[in-house]
């Protein structure tokens, strides 16, 4: 179990070296593979458009050249918000489109999806990366063709 003390870093003194520096890849808008290398569990403490409810915290990585982007993206457990769950799963191969589904989070981690990725600048003026929606698999080429059946 990691400490308090290492969980916030520690302070710098004004004499102290420094070395890190951003790794943050801001990737153009479009479309994406990704691959979930961190799930969490969480609760949504309610907003003006949202009541309080269970979240899934999903950190969706997208590999580069020039390295890696990972966008953290929150996936509300509400009924206001089932298109959205519905499609993250869909594009992740747990759900088939048209048909029910018991959400099975304990294969989310390591599943890979495609999503749209989109921009948005943050209250302190940042851009950053955001995932505007999950994308279906994309389908095999081909598939359902039977050679010499047009």
């Amino acid at each position: 179990m990691t400490s308090y003390n290492e969980d916030l870093g520690r302070e710098l003194g004004w004499e102290d070296d420094i070395e890190n520096e951003s790794d943050f890849i801001l990737l153009p808008e479009g479309e994406y593979d990704f691959r979930i290398t961190n799930f969490e569990r969480a609760r949504h403490n309610g907003s003006a458009n949202l009541p309080p409810c269970n979240k899934a915290v999903v950190y969706c990585t997208i590999d580069r050249e020039g390295g890696k982007a990972t966008i953290k993206n929150n996936l509300f457990l509400h009924t206001k918000t089932e298109s959205f769950l519905s499609a993250f799963f869909i594009s992740i191969g747990q759900k088939e489109k048209g048909k029910p589904v018991k959400m099975n989070w304990n294969k989310v981690l390591g599943a890979t999806g495609r999503c749209k990725v989109s921009q948005y600048t943050g209250r302190d003026g940042n851009i950053n990366n955001d995932i505007k929606s999950f994308l279906p698999p994309a389908e095999e080429p081909n598939k359902g063709f039977v050679p010499g059946t047009f």
